[in-house]
C-alpha cells in the first residue's frame, strides 16, 4: 500500500536529532525555528516592495514619464498688422494754468500783510467772482482772464487789461454802460463800484483824497450856475423901456444897463465852462480802482485750490495759496535720447493705473532746451509730497477730450506713437531674423511636420520688439507661420544664427 511519498532522508536525521520534549535542546531548537521565520518574512517583504516599486508611480512621476520631451526650438507666429513704435514715460497730470497767489496789502505803506480770512481748503474747486481770502481786510477775488496783473487799475486807464476787467465783470452781471473796450470810464466805474459791493466790500478810491476834490470841484460847479441865474433874474427885473425921442431908455446903458448885464452873464458863462472841465477831469481820475494784489486771473472755471500755505492770523510771506485752471494736461520729461523722436502732434496714450483708465492725447510741445530739476513741492493741506522732477526735455500732453477733475496730480504712463507704418505689415520678433556672412537676412519656417525652410527677407521699421520683413526671392511667408525665435540648450536649428538674430 502506498503510504505517499517518503520523507527525505536528512529529515530523518533531523528528527533522530531532535531532543525529546523536556530535554536541554528543546530550548534552543524553538529559537532557531522562530529565527528562520523571521528571516524568511523579512525576504518575502523586501520581494514584495521590490514588485510594488515596479508597478505603481507616483503622479508626479506619472507625469513626468508621460510628458512630451522639451522643444528643441522656441517659436513664435509671423502677424500681419499696423507695427509701431513707442516712447515710454511717466507724466503728471496738471492744470494748464498755475497761479501762486502772494498776499500784499493794496497800497499799504509799511504795515507787514496779515490774513484775516481764508475762504478756501486745499482741494476746493470754486469759481469766477470768489474770495479766495482776505489781507488785512481786504479782498483776494478770483476773475476769469488771460492777460497777468501787472498794475493798478485805474479810472482812464486803457488797455488790454482793461478789456479782460469789463468782459470779467459783464460776465458777473455788471454792465458797463457807453464805456468802449479798453477804456476805464463812468460805465466800469460804476459796474466796479456794484460788483464790490456784491462781495461784500467797497472799492478803494483811485486818489486819496480824491472824494474831497470831486465835491469841492461840484461845488464850484453848482456855484457858477447859481451866478448865472442870479445875473439873468437881474435882467428881467430891471427896466428896459426906452424914451419917446427913440435914445434908450435908463436900463440900456452906464451901470446896471443892458450892456453891463450882457458882459457880466458872458464871464458868468465862461467861469461856469472852466469849473465843469475841471469837474470832468476830476471825475476821470478819481473813483473806484482795482488793485493788482485784490484780484487774481484764472483762465477757466471752476479753478481748484492746490494748496494752502498759511491760515488765519499768519503774516502772510510768500506764496500763500496756489491754484489751477483750465483744461487739465500731462507734462512729462524726456531723456537725452528720446527728445528726437519725439515732436508736436504725435499721438499719445494716458493711462491712468490708479482709475484704470486710459486717454487719447497728443503731443501738445516739446522744450527745445533742458529743464531744471524742479524742486519738490512742501506738502500742503490735502496732497502728498510730490519728488521733485528729474532734469530732461519737458513735454506737454493735451487730451483729445477733458480729463476727469480727479486725475489732476496724479502720476500716469505716457505711451507715445513715434513712428508706424503705413496699413499692415508682416512682422516677427526681433530675435526672429538671423544674418548670413554675407549680410542677407533671413527667417527659419517651422512647418507642420517639423521640417526647417530658410526664408530671405528684407527688414523694414522696428517697434515694440517687432520688425517689418519682406519676403524675397519669391519665398513665401504667411502670418500664422511658426519662425524660431530662440533654441533650447544643446539644441541644434541648422540655421545660420550668427549675425542679427538669435535663430
Amino acid at each position: 500500500m502506498d503510504n505517499g511519498p517518503e520523507a527525505p532522508p536528512f529529515l530523518d536525521e533531523v528528527e533522530e536529532a531532535r531532543p525529546r520534549a523536556g530535554g536541554p535542546g528543546n530550548a534552543l531548537a524553538r529559537r532557531r525555528r522562530l529565527l528562520g521565520a523571521v528571516t524568511a518574512a523579512a525576504v518575502l517583504v523586501s520581494g514584495l516592495g521590490v514588485v510594488a516599486a515596479r508597478v505603481i508611480k507616483s503622479p508626479a512621476q506619472a507625469a513626468a514619464d508621460t510628458a512630451a520631451p522639451p522643444p528643441s526650438v522656441i517659436t513664435a507666429p509671423v502677424e500681419h498688422r499696423v507695427l509701431q513704435e513707442a516712447v515710454i514715460l511717466r507724466g503728471s497730470v496738471r492744470a494748464s494754468q498755475t497761479v501762486q497767489v502772494s498776499a500784499a496789502v493794496s497800497g499799504g505803506a509799511g504795515a507787514a500783510p496779515v490774513i484775516t480770512k481764508m475762504n478756501v481748503n486745499a482741494g476746493d474747486t470754486f469759481r469766477s467772482g470768489r474770495v479766495l481770502m482776505e489781507v488785512s481786510g481786504r479782498p483776494v477775488i478770483a476773475l476769469k482772464g488771460s492777460v497777468p496783473v501787472y498794475r493798478d487799475l485805474k479810472p482812464g486807464a486803457e488797455g488790454e487789461d482793461v478789456a479782460q476787467l469789463q468782459s470779467a465783470l459783464r460776465e458777473r452781471g455788471q454792465d458797463t454802460g457807453g464805456d468802449r473796450s479798453g477804456l476805464f470810464g463812468p460805465g466800469t466805474k460804476a459796474a466796479l463800484t456794484a460788483f464790490y459791493r456784491s462781495v461784500g466790500y467797497d472799492p478803494l478810491p483811485a486818489e486819496d483824497g480824491g472824494e474831497e476834490e470831486l465835491t469841492g470841484a461840484q461845488e464850484a460847479v453848482t456855484e457858477a450856475e447859481r451866478r448865472i441865474e442870479d445875473i439873468q433874474a437881474a435882467a428881467r427885473r430891471a427896466p428896459a423901456s426906452a424914451g419917446t425921442d427913440g435914445k434908450a431908455g435908463p436900463g440900456a446903458a452906464g451901470p446896471g444897463g443892458g450892456s453891463d448885464t450882457a458882459v457880466e452873464l458872458r464871464r458868468a458863462r465862461e467861469d461856469l465852462a472852466k469849473t465843469r472841465a475841471r469837474l470832468d477831469r476830476i471825475k476821470e481820475r478819481t473813483g473806484p480802482m482795482l488793485p493788482a494784489s485784490e484780484v487774481v486771473y484764472l483762465n477757466g472755471f471752476p479753478a481748484r485750490v492746490d494748496s494752502v500755505a498759511a491760515g488765519v492770523g499768519s503774516r502772510a510771506e510768500g506764496t500763500t495759496l496756489t491754484v489751477s485752471a483750465g483744461v487739465l494736461v500731462v507734462e512729462g520729461y524726456l531723456q537725452k535720447h528720446q527728445r528726437g523722436l519725439v515732436r508736436p502732434g504725435q499721438r499719445v496714450e494716458i493711462f491712468s493705473e490708479w482709475e484704470g483708465t486710459s486717454a487719447a492725447a497728443s503731443v501738445r510741445s516739446v522744450a527745445t532746451g533742458l529743464a531744471r530739476p524742479q524742486p519738490a513741492a512742501a506738502a500742503g493741506e490735502g496732497g502728498p509730497d510730490k519728488t521733485a522732477a528729474a532734469q530732461g526735455y519737458a513735454m506737454v500732453v493735451a487730451p483729445d477730450k477733458p480729463l476727469d477733475a480727479s486725475m489732476a496730480g496724479q502720476d500716469v504712463r505716457l505711451t507715445v506713437q513715434t513712428a508706424a507704418t503705413d496699413g499692415k505689415v508682416l512682422v516677427v520678433p526681433v530675435t526672429a531674423v538671423s544674418a548670413g556672412a554675407d549680410g542677407s537676412t533671413a527667417v527659419t519656417v517651422v512647418r507642420a511636420d517639423g521640417q526647417r525652410i530658410r526664408v530671405p527677407v528684407s527688414t523694414g521699421g522696428t517697434g515694440d520688439g517687432y520688425v517689418e520683413v519682406r519676403p524675397a526671392g519669391g519665398a513665401g511667408l504667411s502670418p500664422g507661420d511658426q519662425v524660431i525665435t530662440g533654441v533650447a540648450a544643446g539644441a541644434d536649428t541648422g540655421a545660420d544664427t550668427s549675425g542679427f538674430g538669435t535663430p
